[in-house]
């Protein structure tokens, strides 16, 4: 008996090690042909002609490029910080309230990111429309800061569980007020948390193309969506270089995030 169990359990062990080789590389080896074919000297990615760094010289030429660049980085930056607000806010009051329908309150605040990006993008540009609001930057923060917000909100409030209580009363047992509380005790606690999510909020703002499409305007180009426009007369090395940069800025963000989420955890255990 022993012996067909630590066979299963081997099995059961191996299986799963050929799953997750096979999952990273299905996931993995795109994103490392991309950034390989951003040093390819030749145009056609089906043949390798040496290392250059020519194309992301010409994509540092490319005035388009680098306004759109700039759009997406303004936006990702205001809908962030807009995001990072609200969520702080929203998760503050709601660990402070007691209502039976708290548990509904919080599911709601989390239904953008569970929207379908298509149905969502598709709800704002009939909204904006019947609202009579000009497509174009202003849109663009509002929506990016709707499903920007859910992010934030889940990082502070799993960091408002883990910090203690006492420290609040026992600063209102020394005379501080509600406001002197939050800024002296529970603000400096849950700062990594509202960093984390706004970086997170930030990399995926800067990601959006589905709900950037729907609500932006004649005038106004966002990056993901200039390069999905320039994707239709096909893919050219000066892609390639764009995509190898935003990755690299993403996997920054999503290393940064992850580094504040740690802080986070370890400020809530010395205190």
């Amino acid at each position: 008996m022993k012996k067909k169990k630590k066979r299963r359990t081997s099995a059961f062990i191996s299986f799963s090690v050929i799953y997750q080789a096979l999952l990273l590389v299905l996931m993995y080896v795109p994103i490392a042909v991309v950034v390989v074919y951003s040093f390819n000297a030749s145009r056609h990615t089906t043949t390798w002609a040496g290392w250059t760094l020519d194309w992301y010289r010409k994509m540092a030429k490319n005035r388009s490029l680098l306004e759109a660049l700039k759009n997406s980085i303004v936006l990702a930056v205001l809908s962030s910080g807009a995001a990072g607000i609200i969520g702080t806010l929203g998760a503050v009051g709601m660990a402070r309230i007691s209502w039976k329908t708290k548990g509904v309150v919080e599911y709601i605040s989390m239904i953008p990111i569970m929207i379908p990006e298509i149905i969502l993008g598709m709800v704002f540009m009939a909204f904006f429309a019947m609202l009579g609001l000009p497509f174009g930057m202003v849109t663009l923060v509002i929506g990016h800061t709707t499903f920007c917000v859910p992010y934030v909100f889940m990082m502070v409030k799993s960091s408002l569980v883990g910090i203690d209580k006492s420290l609040v009363e026992a600063a209102k047992d020394l005379g501080a007020s509600e406001r002197r509380a939050f800024f002296d005790i529970t603000l400096p606690l849950i700062t990594p948390a509202v960093i984390s999510g706004m970086l997170l909020a930030f990399a995926m703002s800067l990601d959006d193309v589905v709900i950037s499409i729907f609500v932006t305007g004649a005038r106004t180009n966002t990056l993901p969506i200039r390069i999905y426009t320039q994707l239709k007369s096909g893919v050219t090395p000066e892609i390639n270089a764009l995509c190898t940069i935003m990755l690299a800025a993403t996997f920054l963000l999503v290393v940064l995030s992850r580094w504040m989420g740690s802080r986070t955890g370890r400020k809530q255990g010395t205190s």
